[in-house]
């Protein structure tokens, strides 16, 4: 699907036919035919597109025949079953290719980041702005890291909660899938700061002289470090949990353990006695009409005392 984008005053039109200085945005369902006639009508190698479409493509930047790619990586909700231990989020690339005339966003699957811009949501967003355009692409994208951190942040500490009461494989497979999470957003993140931090030393985006789009790249190289920051720390703190979980579960198995084998053994003293009173053999008392009721006492008195010694030495 490809569809065209520009903006009267406030409001985002679209378009049925590209026009100069519009926003041309591509996504699924399209096909590789589509983009190969749009390559060739506007003059971008085909690569451009077809990059982007790779999931495990790196967050990164190239110009080939006067047109310019960037490559930024965007938290996406992985769309999985609950039972699956796979990650909640992942991370998906969405390119941006800049010619003279347009800029083009390209992505594999429908993206948060880009809908905020088709619904109108960005603030002094302006589709023929090219430069400031990208910029907000970077400070959506870091938005909505740092809003995917903060909802991975509480599912963390809710099922932290349903474990305190009971300890279950399926709270401990999804704290598994949120720490996947993590591990996608710093290795993504790393590569956007990456990605900025070069942008802004070669002036990549030619914004070396107007204050007010420095200011804001800024602006959005430090949010991102504070995105990465924040999901090492809460990667560090779900490791630490699910290494503490492990180790209290072991520990109650062991106590678990521990009791079963001491009912066990206290069982077994009136087991005993009676194994001895099965026996074919001339045995104490078994002549008396009372001797079934006084064996059933010794043997209680017998597992009492030696529950009583084992409760003294703190066993049980």
């Amino acid at each position: 699907m490809i569809e065209y984008y520009s903006k009267k005053g406030s409001e985002l039109l679209m378009l049925t036919e590209p026009e100069a200085g519009c926003w041309i945005n591509i996504e699924p369902p399209f096909s590789r035919e589509e983009l190969q006639d749009l390559a060739e009508a506007h003059g971008i190698p085909l690569d451009f597109f077809t990059d982007s479409l790779d999931v495990d493509e790196r967050s990164r930047y190239e110009t080939e025949d006067g047109v310019r790619l960037i490559v930024v990586n965007t938290p996406l909700l992985n769309e999985v079953d609950e039972e699956e231990v796979d990650a909640i989020f992942i991370t998906v690339p969405i390119g941006i290719i800049l010619t003279e005339d347009h800029l083009f966003t390209i992505s594999s699957h429908p993206n948060p980041v880009i809908e905020r811009f088709q619904t109108n949501k960005v603030k002094n967003f302006d589709p023929h702005d090219h430069k400031l355009f990208v910029l907000q692409i970077f400070q959506q994208t870091v938005f909505r890291y740092l809003s995917c951190l903060k909802q991975l942040n509480r599912k963390s500490n809710i099922i932290e909660q349903k474990l305190y009461d009971s300890s279950r494989n399926k709270e401990l497979m999804q704290l598994l899938s949120i720490e996947k999470s993590y591990v996608y957003f710093i290795n993504s993140l790393n590569s956007n700061e990456l990605l900025k931090m070069k942008i802004k030393r070669t002036d990549y985006l030619g914004i070396g002289r107007d204050e007010d789009l420095v200011d804001l790249f800024e602006d959005i190289i430090i949010d991102n470090s504070q995105a990465l920051e924040m999901a090492n720390v809460y990667s560090n703190i779900l490791n630490g949990t699910m290494d503490a979980y492990t180790s209290i579960i072991s520990n109650n198995l062991n106590i678990v353990m521990q009791r079963l084998t001491l009912i066990t053994i206290i069982l077994m003293v009136p087991t005993l006695v009676a194994s001895f009173y099965g026996m074919n053999v001339d045995l104490p008392l078994q002549e008396n009409p009372y001797a079934f009721i006084l064996l059933i006492l010794i043997s209680l008195l017998m597992s009492v005392a030696l529950a009583i010694y084992f409760q003294k030495r703190r066993l049980f």
